[in-house]
């Protein structure tokens, strides 16, 4: 082997490390907090800058879920989704209070606030953890050789079951509004969630999962976040466990 060679090895050593090192500082977090928020809503901004903030905290995972009922108002948001959409529809039923409003906030599955309260917001943290089996799974996320890879260990018993989704996000798009009742305003997002990919069921078993980068990457994309989630689709759960990794 070269000398060239051994340089190159421990470059891509080292590499490899920072990626899993950055991964890891986030990979057990204190709480998910879903964001549901809409450029056609006067009162979300505010939680919109205040999630930003959060963002900072490296115990939270924080993510931004764009949803369309707004649209009528004479704005199309441009980075909503009709999944998030009936995703909050179906957090609401399964809590049995039917609140569905912007700006709301969903912690770890189970808990709701109001998205620019940071003290409520705080409490359905604490009240989230009422459910042992919230965030008691410790999934971890490595990026290599142009690989995803998503490793959930065995369950502890607490937490049986639960689909394992990975979502890619972009971490800040700034948005012009023209109409509605932004109108004129330029609003920034952070961690927006573009997309939805199940990778499997997860039954209390080690399992790994892996896809490749380019089947998530797209333009505006440069971070992913993985879930893993009690419950189905149309009656989510609590989040049994998490991390999220920068796409270089």
């Amino acid at each position: 082997m070269t000398k060239s060679q051994v340089t190159l090895g421990l470059l891509g050593s080292i590499s490899a490390a920072l990626i899993l090192a950055s991964t890891t500082a986030i990979a057990d977090p204190r709480a998910i907090i879903e964001l549901f928020t809409s450029q056609g809503c006067s009162s979300c901004p505010p939680a919109d800058k205040l999630l930003a903030e959060l963002r900072n905290d490296s115990s939270l995972l924080t993510l931004s879920l764009p949803v369309d009922y707004w649209d009528y108002l004479g704005w199309k948001d441009t980075l909503a989704m009709p999944g998030h959409t009936a995703r909050q529809k179906a957090y609401s039923q399964v809590r049995g209070d039917r609140e569905v409003y912007t700006p709301q906030v969903v912690v770890n599955g189970v808990a709701q606030a109001l998205g620019s309260d940071r003290g409520d917001i705080e409490k359905a943290v604490a009240q989230s953890h009422v459910n042992h089996s919230a965030l008691s799974v410790p999934v971890r996320v490595a990026i290599a050789n142009e690989r995803v890879t998503v490793t959930v260990p065995n369950g502890n018993g607490d937490a049986a079951v639960g689909d394992v989704w990975l979502c890619p996000l972009s971490r800040s798009v700034t948005v012009g509004v023209g109409r509605g009742e932004n109108h004129g305003r330029s609003l920034t997002y952070t961690n927006v969630v573009r997309r939805w990919v199940k990778l499997g069921t997860w039954t209390g078993k080690s399992e790994t999962y892996t896809v490749p980068v380019d089947a998530i990457r797209f333009a505006g994309i440069d971070a992913i976040a993985v879930m893993l989630q009690g419950g189905s689709a149309d009656k989510p759960g609590a989040m049994l466990g998490a991390s999220v990794a920068s796409i270089r």
